[in-house]
């Protein structure tokens, strides 16, 4: 008789995580380590050491690919070099994403694009990909990490924001395709964390203290406030759960 917890294993398992070399990528693939999968970090400048250790440690394998994702035809390649190198991909964790700041009437053409690159089209290639191989195995689990800003408008962000309420759609929209078919695409929205996309507002002073008074837990977000979401997504205790953007955010939205 399986148990509960037993519902939350990852054994056997293979999982991708783009942008997982650090910060909040980092946390969630070490997490899913350590529940039992094996995990493919992508990053941009291919060194995940630091993540590959801990996966390691966790007594699981872990590969490091190196891709751009702003290069849209390098996105079904990692898919391919998954597989081929793990075995099969069973979790895809679209994690990666960038933020450039600017009033919308001075925002530049050129980040708008490669923001949408990034934090959008990248996320819908990896999907189309990942679910393709998914889809013949009969199973699989996607996780889009979304943002608060999927249901705000947040400030001085226009291509991000439009970038992750595209992406909460995304979800909703694949979860329709691919439920019947085994595949569960869900997402999580993270609050304000502790990140280099942050890092700006946490060095200034009074935007940092604005935020800090709205979240009810009175504090900034860490990695590791992600690895239970992150790891329930990915296991079987959620295969009836589809199209879901879980909100992780120390109650902001709330507020």
């Amino acid at each position: 008789m399986t148990g509960a917890l037993d519902l939350f294993r990852l054994d056997g398992c293979v999982a991708l995580v783009t942008g997982g070399d650090k910060g909040l990528g980092q946390g969630i693939a070490v997490a899913l380590a350590q529940a039992g999968a094996d995990v493919a970090v992508v990053s941009r400048s291919g060194d995940a050491s630091g993540t590959l250790d801990a996966v390691a440690a966790a007594g699981r394998r872990g590969i490091a690919l190196t891709a751009d994702l702003s290069n849209v035809a390098l996105v079904e390649g990692i898919v391919t070099e998954t597989t081929a190198r793990l075995g099969r991909i069973d979790i895809l964790v679209n994690n990666a994403g960038i933020i450039r700041r600017a009033p919308a009437t001075d925002y530049e053409w050129n980040d708008w694009r490669v923001v949408l690159d990034v934090d959008l089209d990248a996320v819908w290639g990896l999907c189309r990909a990942a679910g393709r191989a998914m889809i013949a195995q009969g199973r699989g689990k996607i996780i889009n990490i979304a943002s608060v800003l999927s249901f705000q408008g947040g400030i001085r962000v226009p291509a991000y924001t439009a970038a992750k309420h595209a992406v909460a759609g995304l979800t909703k929209a694949l979860a329709n395709e691919w439920a019947s078919l085994g595949v569960n695409v869900n997402a999580i929205a993270p609050g304000y964390m502790v990140t280099d996309n942050t890092q700006a507002l946490r060095d200034d002073p009074e935007r940092s203290r604005q935020i800090l008074e709205r979240i009810p837990a009175g504090r900034w977000g860490v990695p590791g406030d992600l690895a239970g979401a992150a790891i329930f997504l990915a296991s079987p205790a959620s295969d009836y759960v589809h199209g879901h953007v879980l909100v992780v955010d120390g109650g902001w939205l709330a507020r």
